[in-house]
């Protein structure tokens, strides 16, 4: 008889929010996936699907910002976001008091970088980063098996970036215009190109401006935080993996061969999520295991 923990574990991201019960990688019972819209809506579809499962405890993963101080009033809250109607949106004490079960929450990238260190790329490695590109574009930095927490999580999506030469796009973030999600986040890319970046050609130029963007972030984090390794996933990557040749080697020319970073390995630092699109559900998942003490 199998007594391992079994999780129902929701990942809330800006397109689309997935269900899973599960207790791993390796143990995925039920999935299911419902839009994201408002959050009246979309939080009664992910209850209408907890409601038919047997789990014994939560784990949330959700886009942010959110608030993870357990001191604060609004702990467990989405905080003031791009996505319309959620500011001030309460997930911990909705979800907790409705089932009575064991509950955690963290960021979505937070969440997926946890799952990276339990069960993928990450294992055993000190320190690490999951990036994600998407509706939005979040940073999940994590050190000693822990995420990196001061007053509050940290936003490295929204860091500012020197911009290429010739590119006066003025960027699509409602709070700081041309910070690293407001000029490769998807509906940074549909405002910038005109077309969805599902569209756009494998060999576009537009490319060429997205490795130049997303460059400035990597190297930023390498040489602030030197991380061990750094996935990179999220809708706007995953399916463009040839991305990946060319952002290790604009990285390098980036570090410049200065100091520690010298001669870095720049295939196993830099690459996909070793748990592919299922990275984000188990963070999910490791987040309700941490509310167990599993």
């Amino acid at each position: 008889m199998n007594s391992a923990p079994v999780i129902a574990g929701l990942e809330l991201g800006g397109t689309k929010c997935v269900a899973v019960l599960a207790g791993g990688p390796d143990d995925v019972r039920a999935r299911q996936t419902v839009p994201t819209t408002d959050p009246v809506t979309t939080l009664a579809a992910l209850e209408a699907v907890l409601d038919g499962w047997d789990f014994d405890a939560i784990g949330i993963a959700s886009f942010g910002p959110l608030e993870l101080d357990p001191a604060m009033p609004d702990y467990g809250s989405i905080t003031a976001t791009t996505k319309p109607g959620w500011t001030g949106t309460d997930l911990l004490r909705r979800l907790g008091g409705r089932y009575n079960k064991p509950i955690a929450i963290q960021t979505d990238v937070n969440g997926a970088a946890l799952a990276e260190a339990r069960w993928g790329a990450a294992q055993g490695l000190r320190s690490h980063a999951y990036i994600t590109i998407g509706t939005g574009v979040g940073v999940g930095l994590v050190t000693g098996g822990r995420p990196v927490q001061g007053m509050a999580h940290g936003e490295a999506g929204h860091m500012r970036v020197p911009r290429a030469a010739g590119d006066s796009y003025p960027g699509w973030c409602p709070f700081h215009g041309d910070c690293v999600e407001g000029l490769i986040a998807g509906p940074a890319l549909a405002a910038r190109f005109g077309v969805a970046g599902d569209q756009l050609p494998d060999d576009g130029p537009q490319w060429d401006l997205f490795v130049h963007d997303l460059c400035g972030m990597l190297h930023n984090l390498v040489v602030g935080f030197a991380p061990e390794r750094i996935a990179i996933g999220g809708g706007v990557i995953t399916t463009r993996e040839y991305l990946f040749p060319m952002l290790r080697a604009r990285l390098t020319e980036s570090i410049g061969g200065y100091g520690s970073f010298a001669g870095l390995d720049m295939d196993a630092l830099v690459g996909p999520p070793a748990l592919g699109a299922m990275a984000g559900p188990l963070g999910a998942v490791a987040m309700g295991l941490d509310a167990l003490g599993a």
